[in-house]
């Protein structure tokens, strides 16, 4: 295998031909594809923390896992070899490592480096960019030919949390899960869970294990689908053929069943709805209680919350758990009033009220000597942002997992710079037809998104520039699409 030396160990400046932006799932998938189809690129990793796994090592909550398949989820080129479909974090966070470990890419990720500033020259056709070290007073200067940004959509530094009335007067714990405490002990304790989404679902069943009685008080109510948490048809046909051959069977098959049960519930939405809330009611044995998973919005306007084997709907059961919905009137000493009139004990509050969302990792970029603003940029194959030159982001799916679109996207970088190699150019750069009408990046109503709708790019209404939500469709235009399509410009 031809494994490129590290840039960083040569004097300043360093060069390399792609610099990868982030050690998750991600950034290390990258890494691997780049050593399969560019195998004479070099290329390094800039990553801001101590360890590879970006949001699987940065999130440590109780029952962190995944909230979908781990065969879709998993990389493309690598099985996933755990009996857990629905896998726990550290497991995730491990399989991260392991790919890095076995192809090499461990030495070439350079951690406690965080990448604040990229500046494109087109005279120069290559970006210089600049790194703090949590190491050193000086920064660290690089020269890329290609950024590759792999550090998600959200920022790691703060988490969105809302400010309620009267919440210094509370005399508990206040925990935030982004900021989750190691050290905390929640047994026998009266713990109150505020947010509905997949942070809250997944925190309620872990922590009402041992603690006192977790309430999960959500402000309007979610989908939530209780699903196995091992793959049974996976684990039966691992007896009988090789693990390559099954990890993708199983992965064609949940990829298939994926979209089609998405394509039903966006054509039937109110057939879709009932049986989501009569399957709460079974697994509740209360419909009463079953009003709790029944939103006013059509499944998937946002995402689904998946629970495995039911964990959530046992804890209720059991009495460990319970749900209300209803808002925050105010904080006090002792728990939190609702508009009711009630007030719900708590010796500690967690805030699990979301992500905020950023683009680009945050990086200031300029391009030319100009600022650039992603916000007034448009999205060409969910990938590139109009005109930025030489450079890619990773951006999942809403309806997916998110490694389907991240590989995807690093097999197009790949086609794209060997295509590059062999014409000679130096430069690409995607150019806005200005007769494309500007659309949201991203169609979800969820809080999340809609806070950050001034941040994020845009869309536009017809291809390339639609941000598409169909794996199948992603795969005949990024895969085996044209590269000189027209629109991307190379020079």
């Amino acid at each position: 295998m031809n494994l490129p030396a590290s840039p960083l160990e040569a004097e300043s400046p360093q060069r390399v031909d792609v610099l990868i932006v982030g050690a998750g799932l991600s950034g290390i998938g990258a890494a691997r594809h780049l050593q399969l189809h560019c195998p004479q690129t070099s290329w390094c990793i800039l990553e801001s923390r101590a360890a590879i796994g970006g949001t699987w090592d940065l999130f440590r909550y109780p029952g962190i896992r995944s909230d979908s398949d781990m065969h879709t989820l998993g990389y493309a080129f690598k099985p996933w070899t755990n009996h857990k479909s629905i896998a726990d974090g550290p497991s995730i966070r491990q399989y991260i490592q392991e790919t890095a470990d076995e192809n090499g890419i461990t030495p070439h990720v350079k951690h406690g480096h965080a990448v604040t500033h990229a500046s494109w020259s087109s005279s120069q056709a290559c970006w210089t960019v600049t790194a703090t070290r949590i190491d050193a007073v000086e920064p660290v200067i690089l020269k890329a030919k290609f950024l590759y940004v792999c550090c998600g959509y959200y920022s790691y530094k703060n988490g969105h949390q809302p400010e309620f009335a009267g919440q210094s007067e509370f005399k508990g714990q206040w925990i935030h899960p982004q900021f989750w405490p190691q050290s905390l002990d929640y047994a026998g304790k009266k713990v109150v869970v505020i947010g509905s989404g997949a942070t809250a679902v997944t925190l309620v069943p872990a922590m009402a294990k041992t603690a006192a009685h977790v309430t999960m008080l959500q402000r309007s109510p979610t989908y939530v689908i209780s699903l196995p948490s091992e793959d049974a048809a996976s684990l039966w046909l691992q007896k009988y053929l090789p693990l390559t051959w099954v990890y993708r069977m199983t992965r064609f098959k949940n990829l298939t069943l994926g979209m089609l049960s998405y394509q039903v519930a966006r054509r039937w939405p109110e057939f879709v709805k009932q049986s989501l809330v009569k399957m709460a009611a079974s697994q509740l044995q209360s419909v009463e209680q079953a009003q709790n998973f029944s939103p006013n919005y059509k499944p998937w306007d946002e995402r689904l919350c998946l629970v495995p084997d039911g964990d959530l709907f046992k804890q209720i059961r059991k009495g460990k758990a319970s749900v209300v919905t209803d808002s925050i009137q105010a904080i006090e000493a002792g728990g939190i009033r609702i508009s009711s009139g009630q007030t719900i004990e708590a010796d500690i509050i967690v805030s699990a009220t979301g992500l905020t969302l950023n683009i680009l990792g945050d990086i200031q970029i300029e391009v030319d000597g100009k600022a650039f603003n992603p916000s007034q940029a448009m999205a060409y194959r969910g990938m590139w942002l109009s005109d930025l030159p030489n450079a890619v982001m990773t951006f999942g799916y809403t309806n997916a997992s998110w490694t389907l679109k991240a590989d995807l996207t690093a097999l197009h970088t790949c086609r794209l710079l060997n295509y590059m190699k062999k014409h000679g150019y130096r430069k690409a750069v995607a150019v806005k037809n200005a007769n494309v009408r500007e659309e949201d990046y991203l169609s979800f109503t969820s809080g999340y998104v809609q806070r950050a709708r001034d941040i994020l790019p845009k869309q536009g209404n017809r291809a390339p520039w639609q941000v598409n939500q169909n794996y199948l469709k992603d795969i005949l235009l990024i895969k085996y699409g044209r590269l000189n399509d027209g629109v991307m410009k190379f020079t």
